[in-house]
C-alpha cells in the first residue's frame, strides 16, 4: 500500500516545527530575549534567527534542491558578535529527545553554516515552477516577546500552489474554548496543526520528542445567517482600515469590535480552524498599493481552505502563491466559509464603494 502523497515532506515538516517551537519556548523563559528592530519597526529576537536556521537545515538537508522564502536575513547577526553567539547557541543546542526522530533532522555544525541557512530563505523566490518552503519563524514577534500567541509557520509550495502546511502555536489552550492573547497553554507545549492539500487538516500537542499522536479536525460550520459571521481582528493594526471592517461587520448585522483580537496574521487562521470563537476575517488595506508577505498567510490559508474556507483578494480572485515575496496579484483579502463567503464578499464591496 502506497503512503499519502507527501507523507516524507509533512512528517519531516512537521518535526522541524516541533523542534523549532522547543526553540522559541525556551527563549520565552529568557528576561533579555536579545531583540532588536528591523527596518519595518517590528521587534525581531534571536528565536527569529535561530528557528529559521533550525528549521531550513532540517528541510534542506532532505531536500537540497528545494528553494526557500524566510522572513529574516543574517545581516544583523553578521554585525553584531554577541548577538551571532546567542542564537548559534540556541539553534544549536536545542533538539528532539527522541534520538529517531532528531537522527530526521539536522542541525547547523558551524556559526556560518547557521549564517547561510538563513540566508537561503532570504534570498529565495517563490515561483510558479518548482517547490518552496515558505517560513515564518516567529508570526507575531511582539505578542511573543509578551508572552502571548504566535506561530512557527511552514509551508511547501509546488508549482505556486500550497501543497503542505505545519503551524506550531507553542501558547495555544484549546480547553480555553476561544483563542485569545492571554489565554496561554502554561503547563504544555501547545498544538501542532498540519494540512496537505486534498487530505484535511490534523491537530496534535506538542512534545518534546518524537510526534504525539493527532487528529482529524472537523470542518468549520457553513453558516448561512450574515449575523452569524464572527470576526477574528486586530484593533492594534496600522496597515488595515479598521473603521471599513466595522462597517462592513455592521452591513452584516455581526458583532462589532470582532470578538477574537489576535496580533499574529497566522493565527487568525488556526483560530477559525479551532473554531476559537470566530469563523472569519477580512483584511482591507489602508493603501492601495499594500500587498501581504507570502510568509504571513501560506500554510495558515491551506489549514483553513482545507476545512471549508474561501480565501480569495477583494475582487473574489483566488490567492496566488506563486508571484515571489509577496502576495503580489492580492489586494487584500476575504477569509469566510464557502456558505457565506459570497455575502461578505459583497459587504465589503458595497463598503469600499461609499468611500468612493
Amino acid at each position: 500500500m502506497s503512503s499519502p502523497a507527501y507523507a516524507k515532506e509533512l512528517h519531516l515538516a512537521s518535526l522541524a516545527v516541533q523542534r523549532a517551537a522547543l526553540l522559541t519556548k525556551q527563549l520565552l523563559s529568557a528576561v533579555d530575549k536579545g531583540s532588536l528592530d528591523k527596518s519595518d519597526a517590528t521587534p525581531v529576537t534571536i528565536a527569529d534567527f535561530a528557528a529559521q536556521a533550525s528549521i531550513i537545515a532540517a528541510i534542506h538537508n532532505a531536500f537540497p534542491d528545494d528553494q526557500f522564502v524566510g522572513e529574516e536575513d543574517s545581516t544583523a547577526l553578521r554585525q553584531d558578535p554577541v548577538l551571532l553567539e546567542r542564537t548559534w547557541e540556541l539553534a544549536s543546542s536545542v533538539h528532539l529527545d527522541d534520538e529517531a526522530s532528531e537522527a530526521l533532522l539536522h542541525t547547523p555544525e558551524t556559526r556560518e553554516e547557521m549564517l547561510s541557512l538563513i540566508d537561503l530563505g532570504a534570498k529565495g523566490e517563490c515561483g510558479r515552477v518548482g517547490r518552496t518552503w515558505t517560513l515564518d519563524p516567529v508570526d507575531g514577534t511582539a505578542t511573543f516577546m509578551r508572552g502571548q500567541q504566535y506561530a512557527v509557520c511552514l509551508a511547501l509550495v509546488e508549482n505556486g500552489v500550497q501543497q503542505i502546511g505545519a503551524l506550531g502555536c507553542p501558547n495555544l489552550h484549546l480547553e480555553a474554548g476561544r483563542v485569545a492573547e492571554e489565554l496561554v497553554d502554561s503547563n504544555g507545549y501547545g498544538q501542532l496543526l498540519t494540512a496537505v492539500a486534498g487530505q484535511g487538516v490534523t491537530i496534535r500537542p506538542m512534545g518534546t520528542g518524537a510526534l504525539l499522536p493527532g487528529q482529524a479536525l472537523d470542518p468549520v460550520a457553513q453558516i448561512t445567517d450574515a449575523s452569524a459571521v464572527r470576526f477574528v481582528d486586530t484593533q492594534a493594526a496600522v496597515t488595515q482600515n479598521l473603521e471599513l471592517h466595522g462597517r462592513v461587520a455592521a452591513q452584516l448585522g455581526a458583532v462589532w469590535p470582532n470578538p477574537v483580537d489576535l496580533w499574529s496574521a497566522q493565527m487568525r487562521y488556526i483560530a477559525i480552524a479551532v473554531r476559537g470563537g470566530c469563523n472569519a476575517f477580512i483584511k482591507v488595506p489602508l493603501k492601495e498599493t499594500y500587498r501581504s508577505k507570502i510568509w504571513d498567510h501560506a500554510g495558515g490559508m491551506l489549514i483553513a481552505q482545507e476545512l471549508g474556507v474561501v480565501i480569495t483578494d477583494l475582487e473574489g480572485h483566488p490567492v496566488d502563491c506563486g508571484l515571489g515575496r509577496i502576495l503580489a496579484g492580492c489586494h487584500g483579502m476575504v477569509v469566510a466559509p464557502a456558505s457565506i463567503h459570497g455575502r461578505v464578499l459583497e459587504e465589503v464591496r458595497v463598503a469600499r464603494q461609499r468611500l468612493v
